[in-house]
């Protein structure tokens, strides 16, 4: 055990399969610790690089982790995939996560303190209750549909005349039908009150959070950017620069080059969906605002609009804010515009 200098473990709910490497990569301990006994066991080890995948509690077991003195790798599946040998098991995942743990240019993931977690909590619950409210709302549109009743498209459209529907007697809605619909619109309504309590607490942790602050005074981040990029990049110096933090979040071209020759294709789609899809929102906010304003960078989007087309312009602006993030991050300075 004193000679582990790389300890990979496989997390699952309540069996952890674990592998140790020396200094030269050969494997001096292969184990499996129930939950309780995996704390104790890695208290017994000497410092070390302890790698696991970014699963479900990792970040949970990186700060236990961390705690006792070791020093901790998150590592993205897919960067482990390759590593593995043999068939897909507990034993040879291990192995494999501690295999692409030694290799220099392997990304590990940032380890997130418990109050980051919380932030990202909010975020994945909120996200989950749009959906279903989405859900909901395409429900009722189809329900009516089915009586005669079309609605235009959007939320707004439909709360603003699904009352006036319920209330008319001469539209052929039968009693039960009539039950049921309005059933479904109390469930929308009481879905917009959370959604509106969510969007509440965000603007608080803005108003607590000097980071976030000063990422919204970039046109095209709110406050849904601002928390989640503040909660998911704890170090943004752990990218090398702009591009690499973009490419993060996959917002760069997919690239195939071979022959010398350069193929470059749509983005890549890497990395979190969720703050991506928050990123081209806000850009589309931003155009969709852009009237007859003449700043450099209204005047560069109005151009990508004419000669790319409304959604490469989108993403486009999107990558930009990206690489403006990290910049204010690491200088930490205000957006300034560009006249």
């Amino acid at each position: 055990m004193n000679n582990i200098k790389t300890l990979g473990i496989d997390l699952a709910k309540n069996t952890f399969s674990l592998v140790g490497m020396n200094e030269l990569g050969k494997i001096v301990l292969r184990k499996t610790l129930s939950r309780k006994k995996l704390l104790p066991f890695i208290a017994q080890l000497n410092p070390c690089l302890i790698a696991m995948e970014a699963c479900s509690g990792a970040h949970y077991w990186a700060r236990q982790c961390n705690s006792l003195g070791h020093q901790v790798a998150i590592i993205a599946a897919k960067f482990i995939e390759p590593f593995r040998t043999g068939g897909k098991n507990d034993n040879n995942d291990a192995e494999a996560i501690c295999e692409a743990a030694m290799r220099p240019n392997i990304w590990h993931v940032p380890v997130k303190t418990a109050d980051q977690q919380a932030v990202m909590t909010l975020h994945r619950v909120r996200q989950g209750l749009v959906k279903e409210r989405t859900t909901m709302i395409n429900q009722l549109r189809g329900l009516l549909s089915e009586f005669g009743i079309v609605i235009a498209k959007g939320r707004y459209s439909l709360q603003g005349v699904i009352q006036d529907i319920l209330e008319d007697a001469e539209n052929g809605l039968p009693p039960l039908a009539r039950q049921m619909i309005d059933n479904l619109w109390q469930r929308i309504k009481q879905a917009n009150e959370q959604i509106l309590c969510y969007d509440r607490a965000l603007a608080q942790q803005v108003r607590e959070d000097s980071i976030a602050q000063r990422l919204m005074t970039i046109p095209g981040v709110g406050e849904q950017v601002a928390t989640a990029v503040s909660a998911n990049v704890p170090d943004p110096r752990l990218f090398k620069n702009s591009r690499q933090f973009c490419a993060w979040l996959g917002l760069v071209p997919r690239q195939f080059t071979t022959g010398g020759k350069i193929r470059l294709g749509r983005i890549t789609k890497r990395g979190d969906k969720y703050l991506r899809m928050c990123l081209i929102h806000g850009a589309r906010a931003v155009m969709a605002n852009l009237r007859d304003k003449q700043d450099k960078v209204s005047c560069w989007v109005r151009e990508l609009i004419t000669r790319r087309g409304y959604l490469r312009a989108a993403v486009a602006l999107a990558a930009r804010n990206a690489r403006l993030i990290w910049t204010l991050m690491v200088k930490k300075e205000d957006y300034k515009v560009v006249a």
